[in-house]
């Protein structure tokens, strides 16, 4: 039983590296990805001689959806980073809060995004409110890869949380149930 216990260690402790690995691949990948949506938000600028100009400064939810694209990249960067740094003692509840509230602002803001994309390509006839993509398929079309490329990001920040709760969480113990306390409970 010794022994087994011992291979246990001996194999959860190479999967450490790997996982840390893991972590700083996809904190890296959300870099490009989140720039890539950011620029590609930024340039969605069009103009149609009938219909006039369009621009993602004319929509709230791309504002939104650029602001967090640019947090994302910032804070995966600086996270890529500290994850090699040793100096701090305890980052894994660091990374676990902030790792969950960026992936809840990349949902957010992802369909923000996602929303304008329909309504660009679907519209909205109970408010009057017509498809422009025909008018305007430039736009309609960097606006659809910037989304897929912010879900993207949306991804690696999901499997990141993931990561991070598993090692938060895997500090501790799991919980010691006393069958004689119990019994005793009951009586």
């Amino acid at each position: 039983m010794n022994n087994q216990n011992h291979t246990q260690i001996s194999s959860s402790n190479k999967s450490i590296p790997r996982l840390k690995l893991l972590d700083f691949s996809l904190r890296i990948s959300v870099i490009p990805l989140s720039i890539a949506s950011l620029c590609l938000t930024i340039n969605t600028n069009e103009d149609n001689p009938d219909y006039g100009s369009i621009k993602f400064l004319n929509f709230s939810g791309l504002k939104y959806m650029v602001a967090v694209a640019a947090i994302a990249a910032g804070y995966a960067l600086i996270a890529a980073i500290s994850t090699w740094i040793s100096c701090l003692v305890n980052k894994a509840w660091v990374f676990f809060i902030s790792d969950q509230v960026m992936a809840y602002l990349m949902v957010t803001s992802g369909t923000a995004g996602a929303e304008i994309m329909y309504l660009a390509y679907k519209g909205d006839i109970e408010v009057s409110w017509s498809e422009a993509c025909s008018a305007y398929g430039k736009f309609c079309t960097n606006l659809k890869i910037a989304v897929i490329l912010h879900f993207l990001a949306l991804f690696c920040f999901l499997f990141l949380a993931v990561i991070s709760a598993f090692r938060a969480f895997s500090m501790f113990d799991p919980p010691f149930i006393n069958t004689q306390l119990d019994e005793v409970e009951r009586t």
